[in-house]
């Protein structure tokens, strides 16, 4: 069920799908290899949100328009307008760390299921997500330094908690591409998946995640992201209350009689 659909089909969009438990986050733009335009780029918040806001959503999947690509960065033709100097350069870079932060933020479990190309900003979209499929032959890359501009530190941070600095330091010094071979030995995505069988993979790993208790998700992914996001402790309150709320919820009782009743549990996040 599309939910963001008012711009004619060809036209470069961000589109936000739900499919029973599952939401989808489509950059489109699949004529410019899904290069995203200064208005893709604001339009990416609303979107997370709105799958954010819908009870039946349990994961969150971000993937690109068409076959070719992911995301192939933002839309180079723009640069001399939207960034012809400093201030241009600064709002547009906002957009970039809004779209980034709006992920990053998410409370439900985000999925990159990556084909293609993987550059730049769409690399940014990538590691914004908690994990990162790819399928055999996808390439990734940091151009910025070829192309002198910033990268948003947020961002950078992202990089660095999927691959440590040294390698982050690699990728963004040498602006070179590595192959979804040597992205997994880095630990930059997940795993990599033959072609052939992308889809049935990313569709099977989409329903384990949505088949689990949605709480406990929650509180897992506020955990672990703590120590990254929270270097002063402040989150630690947070992270425990969720924690906490998980034992006074339905589902603790639901997950407790299914194990019993050797039965697969059936979760609300209630």
């Amino acid at each position: 069920m599309p939910i963001e659909t008012d711009k004619p089909a060809n036209a470069p969009r961000i589109l936000a799908e739900i499919d029973g438990a599952v939401g989808r986050l489509i950059v489109d733009n699949p004529a410019r290899l899904n290069a995203v335009t200064l208005a893709m780029w604001r339009a990416i918040p609303a979107a997370v949100a709105r799958l954010e806001a819908d009870p039946h959503v349990r994961l969150i999947i971000v993937t690109g328009g068409g076959a070719k690509a992911f995301v192939s960065g933002a839309d180079i033709s723009e640069f001399a307008a939207v960034r012809r100097d400093a201030d241009s350069a600064r709002s547009y870079e906002a957009a970039n760390a809004s779209a980034f932060r709006a992920l990053r933020q998410a409370k439900k479990p985000t999925l990159a299921a990556i084909r293609g190309v993987c550059l730049g900003g769409g690399l940014g979209l990538a590691v914004a997500c908690d994990l990162r499929l790819a399928a055999e032959g996808s390439t990734f890359g940091i151009p910025a330094a070829r192309l002198g501009i910033g990268y948003p530190p947020e961002c950078v941070g992202d990089v660095v908690a999927a691959v440590g600095p040294s390698r982050a330091k690699e990728m963004f010094f040498t602006a070179r591409r590595i192959e979804a071979s040597e992205a997994a030995r880095i630990g930059l995505i997940n795993s990599v998946v033959p072609a052939e069988r992308f889809d049935a993979e990313i569709a099977s790993l989409a329903a384990t995640i949505a088949g689990n208790a949605p709480l406990t998700l929650q509180a897992a992914k506020s955990a672990i992201d703590r120590p990254l996001h929270d270097p002063d402790g402040s989150g630690l309150a947070q992270a425990v209350r969720l924690a906490d709320a998980c034992f006074e919820s339905a589902d603790f009782a639901e997950g407790r009689t299914a194990f019993l009743e050797k039965r697969q549990p059936v979760f609300r996040g209630e």
